[in-house]
């Protein structure tokens, strides 16, 4: 299964490659954020999906999301396995 995950950017990559590391329950990914507009910060949340951020999300949601997501149970802990697998 591949679900998108809100995720919080906790640093800068490569500004060439536009990529930043972010973290979700404990799981930090190096993704892509050339598909969004603007700048973004450590500490914005992004929704990530197969290695590239997809849309910016507010804390809020990103919290209800990951609450939505936690309830799902085997399928998101699958996602955050997967998702570990492909740090770098």
């Amino acid at each position: 299964m591949c679900l998108a995950i809100p995720a919080r950017v906790v640093s800068f990559e490569d500004d060439t490659r536009q990529t930043v590391k972010v973290e979700v329950a404990g799981v930090r990914r190096r993704v892509h954020v050339g598909l969004l507009d603007g700048p973004l910060a450590v500490g914005d949340w992004v929704l990530v999906h197969v290695g590239f951020a997809i849309s910016r999300l507010d804390e809020r949601e990103a919290a209800r999301t990951l609450e939505f997501l936690a309830e799902l149970g085997a399928p998101f802990e699958q996602e955050l396995e997967e998702m570990g697998r492909g740090e770098q």
